[in-house]
């Protein structure tokens, strides 16, 4: 008994500390994916996540599903934006500009391990880089870019819009719905953040097939 006793408590004092051991992993589920009329916001988090993750797919040319994988592995959102535009523009790869992210307190000493010159990132990129921007900043100046390259937003379009306070999910949905009504992606966003409406009601009056959606950006890409 005694010894069954102790058995018991080792394994119970273990427990702890092989569970903290464990990798955190972030669960990118959503039990809502389509628009209720009787809970009209429920699935907004579910609309803006897709909706970024589809342009962002359709942008580089990968997979949705390696997005959601970076995801729930650790990776932010920002800093798949940020490691696969500097990949684009530079010798490196994003694997390996994510590998080193993840040894680095900032994106300011990943640039300074590997050399990145303003020439290859860009002015405004390279000075808030050199300012320690967060990296959500950096990665709102990377989607800034991205909408100024493919003509979908002018630089004064983005720089009034982003005084509003439009997140880049945000962004990039009201662009979306925008681009399906002909309405300005700026009234969009203010209707949803500031008014009576959600990004649900928002999707369903532009008869949006959420599904179908990377149709819609490659057309916008063009």
């Amino acid at each position: 008994m005694i010894k069954q006793a102790l058995v018991s408590l080792i394994i119970l004092l273990a427990f702890p500390f092989s569970a903290m051991a464990i990798p955190a992993i972030n669960c990118h589920c959503f039990t809502d994916r389509a628009y209720d009329p009787s809970r009209p916001e429920a699935a907004d988090p579910y609309f803006l996540a897709a909706t970024q993750n589809t342009f962002f797919a359709t942008v580089f040319g990968t997979e949705k599903k390696m997005i959601v994988r970076k995801k729930q592995q650790g990776t932010s959102m920002d800093d798949l934006w940020i490691a696969y535009w500097v990949a684009e523009k530079s010798d490196s790869s994003p694997e390996s500009l994510l590998e080193t992210r993840g040894t680095k307190n900032n994106w300011s000493e990943v640039s300074q391990q590997l050399g990145l010159s303003p020439k290859t990132m860009g002015a405004s990129f390279a000075n808030a880089v050199n300012n320690q921007a967060s990296a959500e900043r950096l990665a709102q100046l990377v989607v800034d870019d991205l909408f100024t390259r493919f003509k979908i937003q002018s630089e004064v379009e983005l720089a009034e819009i982003r005084k509003k306070g439009i997140s880049n999910p945000e962004l990039i949905l009201a662009t979306l719905i925008s681009a399906k009504t002909n309405q300005p992606a700026e009234k969009i966003y203010l209707e949803v953040t500031g008014g009576p409406k959600t990004w649900g009601e928002k999707i369903d009056e532009a008869k949006i097939d959420i599904s179908e959606i990377q149709k819609d950006f490659s057309i916008l890409l063009k």
